[in-house]
């Protein structure tokens, strides 16, 4: 069986999967920091050259699963780097995050302005409004903030300046035209009660990508690979023998 390599979302590193690894004892796994999170260096400011950073550790045919920014990731790396991917899992995605006059179904364009004024201001604050947004909906609400929080790569100096750049790239991209071209089989898991990023975004995907499945968990929020970790395992396990 492939390797199944997990990409976290902005602003985290890779300890947020700790409790789906805990579900899926025994496989082989690799979680890398993206770029300039966690341990990992910096990249451009390019949506390109975080692909490109993060695809040089990929072993070939591997399962990439993103969450959120990771999401965007995996989907720019399966297109780009088609021989690293052998199949997709990607949660709370978006192929656009900002909403515009022809796609409504994502943040107000001048929400993830005020989140990267707010940034450039009070970094840490808001991360801390970042992750409550992830986990508003969430019948799991206080553990799913506890995890995120304890996640949370510091916006130190060391950081600061990558972290601004992937509230950047959440802001610009749009991959909407590249989805036909995705001929890896996907898999979609999104919570129903997800307040960043609605669910009208993966029903978008599931049609517009060639091979891809949606399934959605009822009374999760943004992570649901948080609050309900053990069933999220289950379609994980079963997307990789899709």
């Amino acid at each position: 069986m492939s390797a199944l390599v997990l990409l976290h979302g902005w602003g985290l590193s890779h300890r947020v999967w700790a409790p789906l690894l805990a579900a899926l004892p025994g496989h082989a796994m690799l979680t890398p920091d993206l770029p300039g999170h966690g341990d990992a260096p910096r990249a451009g400011p390019r949506l390109a050259d975080w692909s490109d950073a993060v695809a040089a550790g990929l072993p070939k045919g591997c399962t990439l699963a993103g969450w959120s920014l990771g999401a965007l990731l995996a989907l720019d790396i399966a297109r780009r780097h088609p021989d690293k991917v052998a199949r997709l899992i990607l949660t709370g995605a978006s192929p656009r995050f900002t909403a515009t006059d022809d796609w409504p179904c994502a943040l107000a364009a001048d929400t993830l302005r005020d989140f990267r004024t707010a940034f450039a201001a009070e970094p840490d604050a808001t991360q801390r409004r970042f992750v409550a947004l992830q986990a508003l909906g969430d019948h799991a609400r206080r553990n799913v903030t506890q995890t995120l929080t304890a996640a949370l790569t510091p916006a130190d100096t060391a950081h600061r300046e990558a972290l601004a750049d992937g509230l950047a790239l959440l802001a610009d991209t749009d991959l909407r035209p590249i989805l036909p071209a995705i001929a890896q089989p996907v898999r979609l898991l999104h919570g129903a009660r997800d307040a960043l990023m609605p669910v009208a975004a993966a029903e978008h995907l599931a049609d517009a990508l060639p091979h891809a499945r949606l399934s959605i968990f009822a009374d999760s929020g943004h992570a649901p690979f948080l609050s309900r970790p053990d069933d999220f395992a289950t379609l994980v396990e079963g997307a990789r023998h899709d």
